[in-house]
């Protein structure tokens, strides 16, 4: 199988971690969605393997339940030839008494080369990358980012429409508390997008508008000038009130269905981060339909975390080089 040469990309890329993409260029976003697509070609759809990061390891330090994004990166890995080690917070020394900063700095000295990490709390991805020697990569830091998943939409929509500028994008449901969100709108802007945030009034702040989106409450209203929209989860386990009388009345105003479908341009993407709540966020015959991306999704997201992996230790093998030279 054919290696691909990534190394006019990686010699553009000076990042040893991955914590959001708000601080993110465009430049640095499309050299991401660049080596991706060529990844995802040269091991099929993600599917062969090569050996490009052969005799590194990755550890998955997750401290939140997951199940596409923690086997996703396992998957980028093991398919660019590294080893993988997993760590759970339940029955971790964490229940013991030692801290997260500790438990990681525990992991680093086994000798991974990166640390994958997902936690409830703002920021966490950041104090990691100042405590440790090794590459971060923020796989979900409560409701603040998730960058990981909005690249993959990002090269999703790509793949469809081959540019991002000048789209209009709709991010529609729980703006409130979702981490896709804040990661999309920000790639989005950088990349030319026009971004409308539609939900509840109690899930959509008015202050995007300060920042420059569009804001919107009523989907029907803006549904017939939307290139995509991405459908987001409601999620009732960070919320602490309901913000909505009911699920039918939320399913009623915002739902995708076979209705909605017809007021919508002919060509519109579909999408939902998943996991998909059928009937609430979105009906089966959507999900499942012709316009839907929603699996497309899945096997991008091993296609940009292979990318990070390899930008990130190219930066990284860089670095160290740098600091032994003037040792």
């Amino acid at each position: 199988m054919n290696v691909p040469d990534l190394t006019s990309f990686a010699e553009r890329w000076d990042r040893r971690h991955l914590l959001d993409l708000e601080s993110l260029s465009a430049e640095e976003i499309t050299i991401l969605l660049d080596v991706a697509s060529r990844l995802k070609e040269a091991t099929e759809g993600c599917r062969r393997k090569l050996s490009l990061l052969s005799g590194k390891t990755c550890a998955n330090l997750f401290f939140e339940n997951s199940t596409r994004t923690r086997n996703s990166f396992s998957l980028a890995a093991k398919r660019l030839g590294a080893d993988t080690v997993e760590f759970g917070s339940s029955g971790s020394s964490t229940a013991k008494g030692e801290t997260f900063a500790d438990t990681a700095k525990t992991i680093e000295a086994m000798g991974v080369d990166w640390v994958v990490t997902r936690h409830g709390t703002p920021g966490t991805p950041n104090l990691l990358a100042r405590e440790l020697g090794c590459c971060v990569l923020n796989a979900g830091d409560g409701p603040h980012e998730h960058p990981t998943q909005g690249l993959l939409d990002l090269l999703t929509i790509r793949q469809h429409r081959g540019s991002l500028d000048g789209l209009t994008v709709a991010l529609v449901g729980d703006i409130a508390h979702s981490r896709t969100a804040r990661s999309n709108i920000w790639g989005l802007k950088r990349m030319g997008a026009h971004v409308i945030i539609c939900g509840p009034p109690t899930l959509v702040s008015p202050r995007w508008q300060e920042l420059g989106f569009e804001v919107a409450h009523h989907l029907d209203e803006i549904l017939p000038r939307c290139d995509v929209l991405n459908l987001l989860r409601i999620q009732f386990e960070r919320q602490h009130a309901r913000p909505f009388p009911s699920v039918r009345e939320y399913a009623a105003l915002y739902a995708m269905n076979a209705v909605r479908m017809r007021q919508a341009k002919e060509n519109i993407l579909i999408m939902a981060p998943g996991p998909i709540n059928r009937g609430v966020e979105i009906t089966p015959e959507v999900a499942d339909g012709p316009h839907s991306v929603i699996l497309e999704q899945v096997t991008n997201g091993i296609a940009v975390r292979m990318s990070a992996l390899y930008l990130l230790s190219a930066a990284d093998d860089r670095y160290r080089s740098g600091n032994q030279a003037s040792a």
